[in-house]
């Protein structure tokens, strides 16, 4: 007997044993699925932009022609160039600041006057990205607000068909109304009751926040009714056979079968609280896209289009990248694994 070792072999996957195990209809599916997912939004994109371009040259507006793809393009990379060249000041203020520092402790100066050499903060111009990230903070401040009431709301009205009956009424009062309309009444309510010598938060992140709160409760408050009061009747019925109390009927049963529609009122009401945001930072100057959008109309550049230009493509960009990120979320905590991307 022979005691060699044989080598072992090991078989790689290979694109042609792939292919060949697909028939002609199979891979004629998965061929028309990458052409539907992938080349044709990229086909619409390059007509878009072509389009764009075209039409651009053709209006002409008091600061000149409509900025075309390539001078958006442009104004972006701008606009990048200036965040980093406001970065670089404030690491040389810094660094400047701690040299002044270790002289003052050099020379023996008091604590209290270094404490206040060490606590000063650089307080050059907020940069385009900084603003995005004053939005996407206020926008998610006043969205969990609203969200940690409407749900509740949602819940108790879905549950309680008198209840239901009694808010309705001003549920559809509400609902339309603008945030052009409540800004002024929020404004003069912040500045009335937000009174204080060191205040946390500025008047203008509250009376955004504020507005994008009101205007998210609604879309989440009927979805949520809708979800809840739309519970198939046997798993209640399950639930008082089993005699559950009100908190484990509504977290074992009732939450987890309503969640699509929930989350369904959580994208309308982000997606409303990202538009009205934009309106709310223009009015109240709260230092975001909305105040980056109006001060840029206000300048009257020549490039003022073309920045202009590059705000609404990064707003529609980020409100996208939320809805799909609202549903990925339902996708994580939904029973239904296999919900779709919309």
């Amino acid at each position: 007997m022979s005691n060699a070792i044989e080598p072992k072999t090991f078989n790689l996957p290979r694109w042609d044993g792939f292919l060949s195990g697909m028939s002609s209809e199979q891979f004629g599916k998965a061929f028309a699925k990458v052409i539907k997912n992938l080349l044709v939004p990229v086909i619409a994109m390059v007509v878009f932009l072509g389009l764009w371009n075209v039409g651009a040259k053709s209006v002409e507006t008091s600061l000149g022609v409509l900025p075309g793809p390539a001078k958006v393009w442009e104004q972006a990379v701008t606009l990048y160039n200036e965040h980093q060249a406001e970065r670089r000041k404030a690491v040389e203020f810094y660094q400047r600041m701690q040299q002044r520092i270790d002289k003052a402790i050099t020379a023996g100066k008091s604590q209290e006057r270094i404490d206040e050499m060490a606590n000063r903060k650089y307080t050059g111009k907020e940069t385009f990205f900084d603003q995005i990230l004053t939005s996407l903070w206020t926008v998610m401040v006043g969205f969990l607000v609203a969200s940690l009431i409407a749900i509740p709301i949602g819940i108790v009205c879905g549950m309680s068909t008198t209840l239901y009956t009694a808010v309705n009424p001003l549920i559809q009062i509400f609902k339309p109304v603008s945030p052009l309309a409540w800004l002024p009444l929020v404004t003069m309510v912040v500045s009335a009751v937000y009174v204080s010598s060191d205040p946390m938060f500025s008047k203008s992140f509250l009376t955004s926040a504020i507005t994008v709160t009101l205007c998210c409760l609604w879309p989440t408050i009927i979805n949520t009714t809708v979800g809840v009061s739309g519970v198939d009747k046997d798993l209640l019925n399950v639930s008082r056979v089993l005699r559950l109390n009100a908190f484990t009927k509504t977290v074992k049963i009732i939450l987890p079968s309503a969640i699509p529609m929930i989350f369904t009122g959580l994208r309308l009401s982000l997606g409303i609280g990202w538009m009205v945001l934009i309106a709310a930072e223009m009015l109240a100057q709260n230092p975001g896209l909305g105040k980056f959008v109006w001060d840029e109309f206000q300048n009257g550049s020549s490039n003022s289009l073309a920045r202009i230009m590059v705000a609404v493509l990064v707003i529609g960009l980020i409100g996208f990248l939320l809805d799909r990120g609202m549903l990925l979320l339902q996708r994580s905590v939904s029973w239904d694994k296999d919900a779709v991307l919309r």
